[in-house]
């Protein structure tokens, strides 16, 4: 432990020396919101960063424009530390009601390239390898996916990301979701002419709702379905040939989600049999698994936070609104850990509101971002240095993807 109290020094020093230049990556992102997928000077100016401060830098990373994956640290590290930058903005929150960061995604940005620059002063010490993972299009298509299936993750022993938000919490619930789109086909006819010839395909999308809607007062109450009609036909006195409807299901663990996907399912090729249509479908996004928290990984980091004066943690049995994240997919994959943090002060951030645009660029956004990245370094580096801790970490991740997928 005095070895990780010497590592904890040289790295507060190292934060403090880059400090300004972890500021002005918050600054620049903000100063220029992209939408996910789109932010090709965003992913570039990070990536050019981290290649200055001798980070090895894939950009762009394996066909995708605007992710990277950049490392440091000895080849025959032991123990290899991510830290997730997302950098992806929303549109309606900027100027004249365009892009702008009410997410702070900019925040996160910079705060986990500021973790990765911190933990490799000491990289060789620890014996660590050190990534910062580049992932677009949080807020759209959930790039982490498609990078999980290229492999950005793989060797990974630990992901660490954060997020300002309205309190603070290591126990984050999100929902795992899917995105499944219904295409209902059935034969045109004139309407009051010849309604007899036709099928009407809008009648299956019809039906399709109302017995999602039977369906629904069974499921648990972590269980979400939601949907709307994108195509219900053309003209009033046309029996539509093609209707189609979106919806989005999720519930806090992916077994359970799995089983209300093959009900939904069902609900719809019975609405077909039903109206004498045919129905296809797919997914139209890419799934989210809900994230694993871990006790055990959750507790060495809040035990730095603590060094740092933050505590009052809400746990997870008290988290308050569950949306989705492609956090989740990362967490299947190794563990992972994340942190929601308030300013100082206690002052939370409402993301997804006009209020959060004066908070994420904020010098009480920049003086949280310090924190965490001591912290988050802090808790990096002891888990490094005891391979107890680690394997602690590692079992109940174990144990808790196993669970979750009963």
């Amino acid at each position: 432990m005095n070895h990780l109290k010497e590592l904890k020094n040289i790295m507060g020093q190292v934060c403090e020396k880059e400090f300004e230049g972890f500021v002005d990556l918050s600054h620049y992102l903000y100063e220029h919101p992209e939408l996910g997928g789109e932010e090709y000077l965003s992913s570039a100016y990070l990536a050019e960063y981290l290649k200055k401060k001798g980070f090895r830098v894939s950009f762009p990373y394996d066909g995708l424009p605007t992710a990277f994956n950049a490392e440091y640290g000895p080849e025959d590290a032991e123990v290899t530390i991510a830290f997730l930058a997302e950098y992806d903005a929303l549109p309606g929150f900027g100027p004249d009601g365009g892009l702008g960061q009410a997410c702070g995604h900019n925040w996160i940005g910079a705060a986990m390239a500021g973790c990765g620059v911190t933990l490799a002063s000491v990289a060789d010490m620890a014996k660590c390898k050190v990534r910062v993972i580049g992932t677009p299009a949080e807020e759209t298509f959930s790039a982490k996916v498609d990078m999980a299936r290229l492999g950005a993750f793989d060797g990974v022993d630990f992901v660490f990301q954060a997020h300002l938000s309205k309190n603070f919490s290591m126990g984050a619930v999100t929902l795992a979701m899917y995105s499944v789109e219904f295409d209902f086909h059935g034969k045109s006819a004139h309407a009051s002419i010849n309604p007899q010839a036709g099928v009407n395909a809008l009648d299956g999308v019809l039906s399709m709702f109302f017995n999602m809607n039977a369906m629904r007062q069974y499921l648990r109450e972590d269980a979400r379905v939601h949907g709307i009609i994108t195509n219900g036909g053309k003209a009033s006195n046309v029996i539509p040939d093609f209707a189609q409807c979106q919806f989005e299901i999720r519930a806090k663990t992916r077994g359970y989600l799995d089983e209300i996907r093959r009900r939904l399912i069902a609900v719809a090729e019975s609405a077909a049999a039903a109206t004498g249509t045919s129905v296809e479908y797919r997914d139209y996004e890419n799934y989210n698994d809900e994230v694993i928290n871990l006790k055990s990984f959750a507790s060495v980091c809040e035990k730095h936070f603590g060094e740092l004066g933050i505590g009052g943690f809400v746990p997870e049995e008290e988290y308050e609104g569950m949306g989705s994240s492609d956090l989740g997919n990362v967490s299947y994959l190794c563990p992972t850990v994340y942190a929601e943090v308030m300013l100082d002060g206690g002052v939370p951030v409402l993301v997804h509101d006009q209020s959060a645009m004066e908070q994420v660029d904020s010098p009480a956004a920049h003086e949280m971002m310090r924190k965490v990245i001591l912290a988050f370094t802090g808790a990096a580096c002891e888990i490094a240095l005891d391979s107890e801790l680690a394997s602690k970490i590692q079992v109940e991740w174990e144990t808790e993807k196993k669970k979750r997928l009963e």
